[in-house]
């Protein structure tokens, strides 16, 4: 039987056939939010990274997902002020990290008023992994 490499690629952690699809779908319906901050990251804009939008990451859909860098950004509207939606935000969290992810999270509000403040926040952010991620492999 024909493997599909797309599937089998390390970067979706075990996603099903169902949320690679639902992934796709979801990034042609993405919000407001997402485009404005799409339009930042996206064809290596930051820092020479690549960003993927909507990726499955297992039984999950992360909104942008940088792999060298093993991180999850996620846009949250207001929705997720309710307790039960932090309490779901959380367990999300925790089974990103099961896999070596690290989430950062930005309201609607943050990237749709003060999309700069959100850039600047994440370069340096993702300057620090850089920098870490390089002096790790001149200590291997």
């Amino acid at each position: 039987m024909k493997r599909n490499p797309v599937i089998d690629a390390e970067f979706y952690y075990g996603a099903t056939p169902e949320i690679l699809l639902r992934a796709s779908q979801l990034r042609k319906n993405m919000t407001y939010a997402e485009k404005c901050l799409w339009e930042k990251l996206r064809a290596r804009k930051m820092l020479g990274l690549t960003f993927r939008r909507q990726h499955p990451v297992n039984m999950f859909i992360a909104d942008f997902y940088c792999h060298r860098l093993k991180l999850v950004i996620e846009i949250d509207g207001s929705i997720h002020d309710i307790e039960d939606y932090r309490i779901r935000d959380k367990g999300r969290e925790d089974e990103f990290e099961k896999f070596g992810l690290t989430t950062i999270r930005f309201t609607n509000e943050e990237v749709i008023n003060d999309i700069e403040s959100v850039i600047r926040n994440l370069t340096e952010f993702c300057r620090r992994r850089l920098s870490g991620i390089q002096a790790n492999l001149l200590f291997q």
